[in-house]
């Protein structure tokens, strides 16, 4: 039997691509975040794992509040049933820097940042090994609402950039990335073997920026330019460790298969 799960927050651009690539193995439903809050406790208990992909704008920009923070109220509601919950967390919650592993300080630099790392804690100590935390990297893919803003990612500057015909010259910087279905993959791994704890979701070593532009360029025809960085750009350049997740989920992450996918996410957008 297919196992059933839960995806919170309809219009978000992990859902909806959590939603598509995971659809045909798991027993997948959707609702927002409003609706949750109203499915009552024999609905909740049918489920095998629950996803919030939703989040307050306060959460993001304002420092801690309970009432700001949709996964501590999620997890309360939840607590008491046998419901694996996955909680969406950040790189940003470690320093800049190479090779960085879960067991790392962490070190938090903006609200957001630290607000995930307060629910971090908040969610392993209600739901002890019913939680599942993900410390993701940055996530490539295209949403069906591509304009949206989303927490200004890299994905979300390429494609306002070409729109007005440039793109910045990053040379030799770097970052850590992973398409939208290695992220699929990866959650539909842990979720079958019912993994917990905390795990870096990446793809464990240098992608230049450079290389990842010209993937995501691949099939556009329209003119643009090279332009230079600004002199005040900050070079935050990273990557994970992912030797945990590897061993947990048997997986190879490649960057063979993320270069296969931004030409694909590149044909998506410039070929239709």
């Amino acid at each position: 039997m297919k196992k059933k799960i839960l995806i919170i927050g309809k219009k978000s651009f992990i859902s909806f691509n959590l939603v598509k690539d995971l659809k045909n193995i798991f027993n997948i439903n959707t609702v927002s975040i409003e609706s949750f809050f109203k499915l009552n406790n024999k609905t909740l208990s049918s489920f095998d794992c629950i996803i919030n992909c939703a989040i307050s704008k306060s959460y993001v920009n304002k420092k801690y509040q309970k009432n700001y923070d949709f996964d501590y109220k999620i997890a309360f509601k939840i607590k008491n049933f046998d419901i694996l919950y996955i909680f969406l967390s950040t790189r940003k919650v470690y320093k800049l820097g190479n090779n960085l592993k879960e067991t790392l300080k962490t070190n938090p630099q903006c609200n957001y940042s630290k607000n995930k790392l307060i629910t971090e804690q908040k969610l392993l100590e209600l739901l002890k090994n019913k939680i599942l935390i993900l410390r993701i990297s940055n996530i490539i893919g295209i949403c069906k609402n591509n304009n949206r803003k989303i927490h200004n990612t890299f994905i979300y500057q390429f494609f306002s950039n070409i729109k007005n015909k440039f793109i910045y010259d990053n040379k030799k910087n770097y970052k850590d990335f992973l398409s939208t279905s290695q992220f699929a993959k990866i959650v539909e791994q842990l979720i079958k073997n019912k993994s917990h704890g905390i795990f870096n979701v990446s793809i464990g070593k240098k992608v230049y920026l450079k290389e990842l532009i010209n993937w995501l360029n691949y099939y556009n025809e329209r003119k643009y330019q090279y332009i230079k960085l600004p002199s005040n750009f900050e070079r935050k350049n990273f990557y994970l460790n992912n030797s945990k997740l590897i061993k947990e989920t048997k997986l190879r992450i490649s960057l063979t298969k993320l270069k296969k996918d931004c030409k694909i996410i590149s044909k998506l957008y410039f070929k239709k």
